[in-house]
């Protein structure tokens, strides 16, 4: 029975340390053609055990410029 216990905390170990998750980064900034920027970002998720870096949660923002005078 005890055997079976680290069992499943070694599993329950291992699963969650198979993936990971950074960012948000910043993945592209353009201009939207009325004086103001469009940045886009997005998070990387990097999975262990399959061996695959992907992206997701990516978001949208427009940010308005001011012309500072």
């Amino acid at each position: 029975m005890k055997s079976l216990h680290l069992l499943a905390a070694l599993a329950v170990t291992a699963i969650l340390a198979g993936c990971t998750t950074a960012g948000p980064y910043v993945t592209n900034i353009s201009s939207d053609g009325r004086n103001g920027l469009n940045i886009e970002k997005c998070a990387v998720k990097m999975n262990a055990f399959m061996g695959t870096v992907s992206t997701t949660d990516c978001t949208s923002q427009n940010i308005r410029l001011s012309q500072g005078y």
